[in-house]
């Protein structure tokens, strides 16, 4: 470690090293964009491009990179398929135009440590995000977390829904505009979770680690794990599993 010009025994200041990015688009304006945004930063620098996943794949073989930024739709080879062949190779960021819940969830599944949507950043947010990612610190834009929770939020509905038609059939049913209201209730409402409690409970059920969570809400994972233990006691569950099936209506 370098010593201070002016106090030998005073560390000097190391500014973190540069990240070697793969950029992975098949859009060449954009790959052409990112590489001018991240090239010859003083944190950041791109020494490969790619136009589909396997030119992707073959580019990380050769140049090792730090971090691969990774278009979900490409000719080809597309991102999803390439991604947890790139993921054994290094941190990979989904960056795309993309924020289907399913495939959000998918990317997450499959290995993605971030999820950024074009639109719904900054250069300098981007440049955060890459190092996060490389740092192992989960990283989704808001966009790619509504999809999710709204996704789970529709799926709960319609599992009332179904649940609903079966027991209009039955001579002691109440009113159908009561069954409704009684199924919101048993499903959501009687869990009596805060706000934040219910939309940490919706990316639970999304499958997200408590860093992804941590990451799509902007607090630290100890919040999260607070919360957590928090939901649990109010769900009466003691796996992640059993309070993803109480909150889904299918337990």
């Amino acid at each position: 470690m370098r010593q201070h010009p002016n106090d030998p025994g005073i560390p000097a200041f190391q500014p973190p090293a540069r990240l070697r990015l793969l950029v992975a688009d098949d859009n060449p304006v954009v790959r052409a964009g990112l590489t001018a945004l991240l090239t010859d930063r003083a944190d950041t620098t791109v020494v490969a491009q790619a136009a589909d996943g396997r030119e992707a794949y073959e580019a990380a073989l050769r140049h090792h990179p730090d971090v691969i930024l990774l278009d979900v739709r490409m000719p080809g080879v597309d991102g999803i398929s390439a991604l947890p062949h790139l993921a054994r190779l290094a941190p990979v960021m989904m960056l795309t135009y993309s924020h289907e819940a399913e495939t959000v969830r998918e990317a997450l599944r499959l290995g993605a440590g971030g999820y950024l949507v074009h639109g719904e950043f900054g250069t300098e947010q981007l440049v955060r995000a890459v190092r996060d990612v490389h740092e192992g610190r989960p990283h989704v834009t808001p966009g790619a977390t509504r999809a999710l929770v709204d996704a789970l939020r529709e799926s709960a509905a319609a599992h009332a829904d179904s649940q609903l038609a079966a027991t209009e059939g039955q001579n002691t049913s109440p009113p159908p505009s009561q069954l409704q209201s009684s199924m919101g209730q048993s499903i959501r409402s009687r869990f009596r979770l805060s706000v934040r409690e219910a939309e940490i409970m919706d990316l639970i059920a999304s499958g997200m680690t408590n860093q992804q969570i941590a990451a799509a809400c902007f607090i630290s994972e100890k919040t999260v794990k607070n919360h957590i233990n928090r939901i649990f006691a109010k769900l009466q569950t003691a796996t992640r599993s059993q309070a993803a099936a109480k909150w889904l209506g299918v337990a």
